[in-house]
């Protein structure tokens, strides 16, 4: 997996991302025994300062106390830590919101008919520790996102969309993968600590509704499969009843 960790900051109007050590060999990481060494589990409240001093790590903004401690205690937000011998080493943060009250830079994600009455999710956070990355963790937490939010009490959330910086080419790289697409740019939207404001990327995708699609195209196929079942029972019928109908 791309070396990258993010964060979008509603609380203070902007968003950040923060590319950390892309130019590191790849001999560097320290690989994992197995990703099925890894437990996924949401955040709660004893996290917050594990959770702050890891974020204060990866990504070069302080943030205030009350937004750890919504994440880590709020039912709105979709708070999931990715733990590998008892420690937080990576984790992702997203919230579903009515499309209607998107910000304005935001809006046209999904066309002006269906967004009036649909959800959308939007990924706040996604980071993994510097020594755990290309290890399929940050796919491994964005497929419990796509999966959390493509259940059947969620039908109404018909896409995500997140904020990356346009110089973050590694998450760039790792959304474009996970077929997500550029949706619109987004010009001096962040504003770094101490290098100014920057350029941003709006990346949404479709995938829920691709989801949606292929359930669609599986339940086609089975309607046909079973229609043509029904014909071979009634052909064999027939052709069982035609031979013992003997003429007198």
């Amino acid at each position: 997996m791309a070396q990258f960790s993010f964060y979008n900051s509603k609380q203070h109007g902007n968003s950040e991302i923060e590319t950390n050590d892309i130019s590191r060999n790849s001999n560097d990481h320290v690989p994992l025994c197995s990703i099925n060494d890894v437990q996924l589990r949401f955040l709660v409240p004893d996290d917050l300062s594990e959770v702050r001093t890891l974020c204060q790590d990866w990504f070069p903004i302080d943030y205030p106390l009350s937004w750890y401690e919504d994440i880590t205690s709020s039912s709105r937000f979709f708070s999931l830590a990715a733990v590998y011998n008892l420690a937080i080493i990576g984790l992702i943060v997203a919230e579903i919101k009515p499309y209607r009250s998107l910000n304005k830079e935001d809006r046209g994600i999904l066309p002006d008919g269906l967004g009036k009455t649909a959800d959308i999710g939007y990924i706040l956070s996604l980071g993994v520790h510097r020594k755990h990355r290309r290890n399929g963790i940050g796919s491994l937490l964005l497929d419990s996102l796509i999966n959390h939010l493509t259940t059947a009490e969620r039908q109404s959330v018909k896409a995500i969309f997140l904020h990356v910086l346009t110089t973050n080419e590694p998450a760039i790289l790792f959304y474009e993968k996970r077929r997500f697409t550029l949706h619109s740019f987004l010009p001096y939207y962040y504003h770094i600590r101490g290098k100014g404001q920057r350029d941003g990327f709006t990346y949404r995708t479709d995938h829920l509704r691709h989801y949606a699609s292929k359930l669609c195209w599986i339940g086609e196929i089975f309607k046909w499969l079973v229609m043509r079942v029904r014909q071979a029972i009634r052909w064999i019928c027939h052709k069982t009843v035609s031979r013992f109908n003997f003429a007198p």
